[in-house]
């Protein structure tokens, strides 16, 4: 089974313990994504966000394991995800799609799968966090809502956040 791993925010830079065949490419499918994710550090960090993304190219690499379910770990792992729902896939072969990408973001769905088609993959993973700023901030997301989240942290904090946002691909414009 050959197996994509989506990327296009710190998987590209820092892959860490993920395991792939080579380095990450573009030409990955068109994702809505955006800077609207609270992570446990305090950083915005890009998900996939049908509400408040902009469509930017995302990229891939070939994981090393030809197993779905080993891939889908090995992503996890690296996410540092309590649990496996985190990791959004689609098997082409026999029609499984994630329930939790499903509920986060349907409509990317279909596009995943046909690029996954395109470029000869028999499955791709991805991860499949939600958004969370309105949840942690009480705010709605929007650009200024995030810069006044980004200016409202501690120096240390903010110094992580700025990092992240700088290390983001050239090709993800939100």
């Amino acid at each position: 089974m050959r197996i994509a791993v989506l990327g296009w925010g710190s998987l590209i830079w820092n892959p860490g313990q993920l395991e792939i065949n080579g380095a990450f490419e573009g030409g990955g499918p068109q994702l809505q994504i955006e800077f609207s994710r609270v992570s446990g550090n305090g950083r915005l960090t890009l998900v996939i966000d049908e509400r408040n993304g902009t469509v930017c190219p995302s990229s891939y690499a070939v994981s090393a394991f030809d197993e779905l379910s080993i891939a889908r770990e090995n992503l996890r792992l690296r996410e540092g995800m309590v649990h496996i729902n985190g990791v959004g896939f689609i098997d082409l072969r026999s029609g499984d799609v994630s329930e939790r990408a499903q509920e986060r973001h349907p409509q990317v769905i279909r596009g995943i799968a046909e690029w996954g088609q395109r470029n000869g993959f028999d499955a791709i993973v991805w991860t499949a966090l939600a958004s969370n700023f309105t949840e942690v901030t009480g705010n709605e997301f929007s650009t200024d809502a995030a810069i006044g989240y980004l200016s409202a942290l501690p120096s240390d904090t903010f110094a992580l956040a700025a990092k992240y946002i700088r290390m983001a691909p050239p090709q993800v414009q939100t």
